[in-house]
């Protein structure tokens, strides 16, 4: 059984086993004199016991023991305590055995005998601020998975909600259709800059998906995917999704992990949807890279699914600070970031995708074909009438007209110039 993860303490606390009473002597002084609490151990089955029962910030052991070498027992000490920083003390150097196991997360780092007390010490600092990072990581995604079961149990309510309005409405379409724009507005009411990066993605997908060979079910998953690939942000801080988005590069490597759990998150609220399982799906993946850098399962190549893909070029062009620059930006990347057939795909279909334009507010009366909706129509008790993105035509503009007649739209109109 493992131990429980322990929080940073003011005083972290060192194990140290070392067959030798001289060696392990000289060690737990000069530790104590740091301030660290130390426990010292010569028999690595007693050591074991130790670490089932208290918790440690770092873990130093002697290689050449003989009951079990230092190497052994830190294999055992990973499966109790993963967090814990391992640290193998050696006189006998054997350079290929040692980088193996610091390449397999065996260990952190390795001294050799004998050793300078300053490279120990600062060894054991670096060792220590290593755990409280992992500590602190732990925490961060506790509280991230926290957030995300509040958030879920709001969504289940609104998830019952629909159930309701599924039985008014008769049609499966007609509750997703819901269920699509209620997370859409959600994400609008959250961060409109999310909402309308979803939206212009969701456009580049539609374009793509008509010079691809995608059956009606793709299409339909990879709009949907489209507009929905972010709603898992709303579980984080704005202050973070607007650095992530301004100066990515200035992420610390916590605030990292928080922004990489996003798309799990937006997967697991499109699971509240039974016929968005798929969505999920295309969802998790769309931060993929083909090169396996990506997040959050850091996959590559033919494990990402292929209209994730196509989603993760289509979100590049629709995040992309100059639009002017992006596709070349996209081109620039193949092979690396996105998959060579996807960006061609999008290369195809640039003629068909709408430039980004300036939005203006209309009367009812200035509609005219060929006009986009910058912004969607609700009916006045909060069903959609037009979702924002929809190209106006005759019957459409007709349609809105006549349910002004009977329900007048009292909402401000906004289109894009």
């Amino acid at each position: 059984m493992n131990a429980a993860p322990a929080a940073p303490e003011e005083h972290h606390r060192i194990l140290i086993l070392d067959d030798e009473e001289i060696v392990l002597a000289a060690l737990r002084d000069t530790l104590r004199r740091e301030q660290y609490e130390v426990v010292a151990l010569a028999d690595p089955f007693e050591a074991l016991e130790t670490v089932k029962r208290q918790s440690f910030a770092v873990i130093l052991t002697d290689q050449q023991m003989p009951l079990l070498t230092g190497l052994e027992f830190l294999g055992e000490v990973k499966q109790i305590q993963p967090n814990a920083t391992r640290i193998l003390i050696t006189a006998v150097l054997n350079l290929g055995t040692t980088i193996d196991a610091i390449n397999k997360g065996e260990i952190y780092r390795f001294l050799v005998k004998p050793w300078l007390r300053e490279e120990l010490l600062v060894t054991l600092k670096n060792a220590v601020a290593r755990y409280e990072l992992i500590c602190a990581n732990e925490a961060l995604h506790a509280q991230t998975l926290a957030m995300n079961q509040e958030l879920s149990a709001q969504i289940a309510r609104v998830s019952q909600q629909n159930q309701k309005l599924d039985k008014l409405n008769h049609t499966l379409q007609q509750n997703l259709q819901h269920s699509i724009e209620l997370s859409a507005r959600m994400v609008e009411a959250f961060n409109p800059i999310l909402s309308s990066h979803a939206l212009r993605a969701a456009q580049v997908c539609v374009s793509m998906a008509s010079k691809l060979d995608l059956t009606d079910a793709e299409r339909e998953t990879l709009e949907i995917g489209a507009r929905l690939h972010n709603i898992g942000l709303v579980s984080i801080p704005r202050q973070l999704i607007r650095k992530w988005l301004q100066a990515p590069e200035a992420l610390t490597e916590a605030e990292m992990t928080v922004i990489a759990h996003y798309p799990i998150i937006g997967q697991q609220l499109a699971a509240f949807v039974s016929p968005l399982e798929h969505v999920g799906t295309i969802i998790r993946s769309h931060r993929e890279r083909l090169d396996g850098l990506g997040f959050p399962d850091r996959i590559g190549h033919d494990q990402i699914p292929w209209l994730s893909r196509l989603l993760a070029v289509a979100v590049a062009y629709a995040t992309h600070p100059q639009p002017d620059l992006a596709g070349e930006s996209i081109k620039a990347q193949s092979g690396s970031a996105f998959d060579p057939d996807a960006v061609r795909a999008f290369m195809r279909s640039l003629e068909g995708i709408i430039p980004p334009r300036g939005q203006q507010e209309v009367l009812l009366t200035e509609l005219r074909p060929g006009m986009m909706l910058a912004k969607s129509i609700y009916t006045s008790n909060g069903m959609l009438l037009m979702p924002a993105g929809q190209v106006l035509k005759e019957a459409l503009i007709e349609k809105l007209v006549n349910h002004n007649t009977i329900n007048p739209i009292t909402q401000t109109l906004l289109v894009y110039c």
